[in-house]
């Protein structure tokens, strides 16, 4: 007979009251996973293309298939994108990884490409919804079960950039953040609760007293462990360290005002900073020095230096308690220590001090010029320097919100009744991750988390009020089985459905609502944009590089040896991953923001070559520098095609994504590009001939007539688009008369030396050359040229287009002329023809 004390009896009965709470987890999982999965048909195509979202889904697909090929090698450095100069990546390891494991034991070692794919879209949506599980027990420790679910149901239908970033193909590393950063503060917050609880202190570790020590020592080695993963899933992970160390300064200050000691919490941060100091020390790259974007010393240093914090915080109260020092005293120590540390660190380290005062600022801290075009990295409440609350109701509607800050007021209320670890820890937690949102809205997806636990928490208090403790022991006492379920009712005041139904229709719903709204599509390129990069990859020459291949980054200060066959293809930066994920070409300008060239002082530095100052020259000359400048050889050329589409081309908002003005921006000089304008009886803003003649409106508004060394070689089809509109504008205002028409959402240009005819005719006479384009989407467009004979009669022209056709192994295009060119003077005209050979090596064609 086991009596009813037993540990076995103890942790059945405990097992007994937690499985409704671990199936309503577990439903509540099951529902955060649909939802996320709602968008298959956007995803996984009719025609058997699998549409990744968003851009850099398209990269760690790259990474993946590259990892799986060279398994276990990764690539750290890709020459095959930022032509002609190559990046090192980024992003962590631990997300590839975690796709390629489960790839490799899904397809038994050997994963078929459709695996691999069905891998990494269902990937990001599993992740979100075990995200559940962590904001449960945040929840529970804060205020119990009632708590824990109902944070569990608001971040299963959190809406906004936490959904964006679970949702099925948007395969990022955003949602392993989230995940582990969430699991790091559920198993730190679990290790201050029980080594408070068992009063922890150092003399317990020099005495061995191991049945004390356990239970927190392990929590807090698996909070070093999840903190690790989350550095590993992406390297700006000392946003987390800083809330820990934030947290822990004011707990150890509260702990000496209250005279307790603070033994409980150095040890819980020495052992959970180091168990990551030594997990991250295999992953260092040396040769990246102190740099807080690639895994570097920085890391091991910042992790290291936390458990150093941690030691000397428990030090100096230690002395201070030997000393009988008064506790006012120990927060001006710290400060000063901290004074001191710092001016140490600018003499011996100053790379690593210099990173360390930055470090807040590009958090925290308002972007201004080129990066203030990026929209994850904008401030969610302002919008055009405007401040709004839009982005927020969008990401998190408002009552959730506004649930948090009332939910941080109630946790600082509590906290100055009766102090508690995992109280602060939630409102130290939610206050600097609402400040990071404040300098960069792409932590939204970071805040829907504090979102749904502080939510929950006043959601919980509400519930305290109707005596909702009172009705769970009643649960517990009188529910033994699903039989008993009915006279439980009894127990249930009217006040408590009350007091749900609130809940339900106040929080939950609007999220729900929100939420589905989120799940009509993923994003990721359209269908002239995938049409456009497999065109690019089968219709144009090898650059001779292997694909799947790791190649070594070069020496410091040095470039990577391309063969002569590589070329680069210029877009705007958005692009870049696409280009080179599904086009398998080398893009000048990525999602990095690597390539885009401009300025970033002032409107006196040196425009610096790029995809920003390419496609805001005022004329072909300007841009064919930039193009020839973005390449160190001067023998060589940047970029060999040149890919626009009509968002790059739209300057206002309408029914693209305008991306005009983002790149002007880059380059700091963005006057004189619309102007206001009487239309009838109204002004209104338009165009300006700078605008029109900038390199981007001439190439896809113009298809680049009258260019000398561009020529478009593919158009997709037309999409939906303010194109004729802005041609409109253009032949009203300035007296074109191009058709007012929308032509191809995405233009493939090549740049190439051009065939030179010459002729004679009589001295400074008008010549000109035209001829009708065809493209392969079945439209015309007229290309001529005009120019004056010199003192001679010699005249020349240079042209893009061949008359004869492709050849093989240099670009296969669809788009050429009907005809000849025709050259006229006078009253004579001429027939030219040119073949392709002419125009790739600039050779010359009499007439």
């Amino acid at each position: 007979m086991v009596s009813q004390d037993h540990p076995v009896s103890t942790f059945k009965s405990k097992l007994k009251s937690s499985l409704p709470y671990t199936l309503a987890v577990a439903v509540i999982g099951f529902v955060a996973l649909w939802i996320r999965t709602r968008p298959y048909d956007s995803v996984f195509l009719s025609n058997g293309f699998v549409r990744f979202g968003g851009n850099d889904p398209w990269y760690h697909m790259r990474t993946l298939n590259v990892l799986l090929e060279n398994y276990p090698n990764r690539m750290f450095f890709n020459p095959m994108t930022n032509y002609p100069t190559g990046s090192y990546i980024h992003f962590g390891p631990l997300f590839d990884q975690m796709m390629a494991l489960t790839a490799l034991f899904l397809g038994m070692g050997n994963p078929s490409p459709e695996l691999v794919n069905w891998v990494g879209a269902y990937f990001p949506a599993v992740l979100g919804a075990l995200t559940v599980i962590p904001v449960y027990y945040i929840g529970k420790y804060l205020g119990g079960h009632k708590t824990g679910i109902l944070a569990a149901i608001l971040i299963a239908f959190a809406p906004g950039q936490f959904l964006s970033r679970s949702m099925i193909g948007f395969t990022d590393h955003h949602v392993a953040e989230s995940l582990f950063s969430t699991l790091f503060i559920m198993f730190f917050m679990l290790a201050l609760i029980t080594a408070k609880r068992t009063k922890l202190s150092f003399e317990y570790v020099a005495n061995k007293k191991f049945d004390a020590l356990k239970e927190p020592l392990v929590y807090s080695v698996f909070a070093g462990v999840m903190y690790s993963a989350y550095q590993l899933s992406w390297p700006g992970a000392s946003l987390f360290l800083l809330v820990a160390l934030v947290y822990t300064v004011i707990q150890y200050i509260l702990d000496n005002f209250h005279g307790e000691s603070s033994d409980y919490l150095g040890l819980t941060g020495i052992i959970t900073f180091l168990v990551s100091t030594l997990l991250i020390l295999p992953f260092v790259h040396p040769e990246m020095g102190f740099s807080m974007y690639y895994y570097s010393w920085f890391h091991v240093i910042t992790a290291f230096g936390a458990v150093v914090c941690f030691a000397a915080l428990s030090f100096i109260e230690r002395e201070f308690k030997k000393r009988n020092l008064k506790a006012y005293y120990y927060p001006l120590a710290i400060l000063g220590i901290g004074g001191v540390g710092l001016i140490a660190a600018k003499i011996a380290a100053p790379a690593l001090y210099s990173l360390v005062i930055s470090a807040p600022h590009s958090i925290f801290g308002i972007q201004t010029g080129g990066p203030s075009t990026i929209g994850e990295v904008s401030s969610i409440f302002y919008f055009s320097e405007i401040f709004s609350f839009d982005k927020v109701y969008e990401y998190f509607t408002a009552p959730a919100f506004f649930a948090s800050i009332a939910g941080m007021i109630l946790l600082t209320i509590s906290l100055i009744r009766k102090p508690k670890p995992e109280e602060l820890l939630a409102l130290v937690w939610g206050l600097l991750i609402f400040m990071a949102i404040y300098g960069q809205n792409r932590f939204a997806y970071y805040y829907s988390v504090n979102i749904a636990v502080l939510g929950a928490y006043l959601g919980g208090r509400f519930l305290d009020l109707v005596k909702w403790g009172w009705l769970e022991e009643s649960f517990r006492a009188n529910v033994k089985s699903l039989k008993d379920l009915p006279n439980f009712f009894k127990f249930v005041k009217i006040e408590q459905v009350f007091a749900v139904l609130t809940i339900f229709l106040v929080l939950v719903l609007p999220e729900y609502g929100a939420a589905i709204k989120y799940t009509t599509g993923t994003g990721g390129p359209n269908g002239p944009w995938i049409e456009s990069t497999l065109w690019l990859r089968y219709n144009t020459p090898d650059p001779g590089m292997d694909y799947n291949d790791i190649y070594e980054a070069p020496e410091n200060g040095e470039l990577f040896q391309y063969p002569d066959t590589a070329y680069g293809v210029m877009s705007w930066w958005d692009y870049g991953h696409w280009i080179e994920t599904i086009g398998h070409r080398m893009p000048n300008a990525n999602p990095f923001q690597a390539g885009i060239g401009g300025r970033r002082g002032s409107l006196e530095d040196e425009n610096m070559p790029g995809a920003s100052t390419f496609f805001t020259a005022p004329s072909e000359e300007e841009a064919t520098a930039v193009l020839e400048a973005v390449h160190p050889d001067p023998d060589k050329a940047g970029a060999r095609y040149i890919v626009s589409d009509i968002e790059m081309a739209s300057l206002f908002n309408g029914k693209v994504n305008p991306k005009f003005m983002p790149m002007v921006t880059w380059t700091l000089d963005e006057e004189g590009y619309y102007a206001q304008y009487r239309v009838g009886a109204n002004l209104q803003l338009l165009p300006t001939m700078r605008y029109y003649d900038s390199m981007e409106s001439r190439l896809h508004f113009f298809d680049g007539n009258g260019m000398k060394q561009y020529r478009l070689v593919h158009e997709s089809w037309a999409g939906q688009s303010d194109e004729a509109g802005y041609k409109q504008v253009y032949n009203s205002l300035f007296g074109g008369r191009i058709p007012e028409v929308d032509t191809g959402y995405v233009k493939i240009f090549e740049y190439v030396k051009g065939a030179k005819i010459t002729g004679t005719v009589s001295p400074n006479e008008a010549v000109n050359i035209n001829t009708t384009i065809l493209t392969g989407q079945g439209r015309t467009f007229d290309y001529s040229q005009s120019t004056t004979s010199d003192s001679e009669g010699r005249y020349e022209f240079t042209v893009p287009y061949s008359t004869e056709g492709p050849i093989p192994g240099e670009t296969q295009f669809d788009t050429a002329p009907t005809g000849a060119y025709v050259v006229s003077y006078g009253g004579t005209t001429k027939e030219v023809r040119v073949s392709e050979e002419a125009v790739l090596t600039g050779d010359e064609v009499k007439v």
